[in-house]
C-alpha cells in the first residue's frame, strides 16, 4: 500500500503566506509525477502544479508566479510554497501522486487533503 500524508493547511489572511507539505509512504519503487491539485466547494478538482515524470514543472495559469513547486531530496516529499495568498484560493488541497508500487503496478494515489482558507 501506498499513503499520501499532507499537512501546512489552515487559515491566512489576504495576501499572506503558507507552505504545505506532502510525504508519501509505503510500497514504493519508483514516484512518477507528484504535485498538487485543489477543490473549491462546488467546483471540479484543478491542477495547481505538479513535478513531471521526466521532472520538469508545470502550473495552472492562475498561480501566475506565486506559488513554487519542490521536492524533497528523497523525492518521495513534494511541498507547495503559496504566497500573495488571494480569497479565492480558498480551498481544499490534494497531494497527488503516480506511484509504481514493489509490484510494478503504477497507479494514481491521492492525500486526504488539507484545507486553505484565505479570509480576514
Amino acid at each position: 500500500q501506498v499513503q499520501l500524508v499532507e499537512s501546512g493547511g489552515g487559515l491566512v489572511q489576504p495576501g499572506g503566506s503558507l507552505r504545505l507539505s506532502c510525504a508519501a509512504s509505503g510500497s514504493i519503487f519508483s514516484t512518477h509525477e507528484m504535485g498538487w491539485y485543489r477543490q473549491a466547494p462546488g467546483k471540479q478538482r484543478e491542477l495547481v502544479a505538479t513535478f513531471t515524470s521526466g521532472g520538469s514543472t508545470v502550473y495552472a495559469d492562475f498561480v501566475q508566479g506565486r506559488f513554487t513547486i519542490s521536492r524533497g531530496n528523497a523525492k518521495n516529499t513534494v511541498y507547495l510554497q503559496m504566497s500573495s495568498l488571494k480569497p479565492e484560493d480558498t480551498a481544499v488541497y490534494y497531494c497527488k501522486g503516480v506511484i509504481r508500487t514493489l509490484s510494478l503496478i503504477t497507479q494514481d494515489y491521492w492525500g486526504q487533503g488539507t484545507q486553505v482558507t484565505v479570509s480576514t
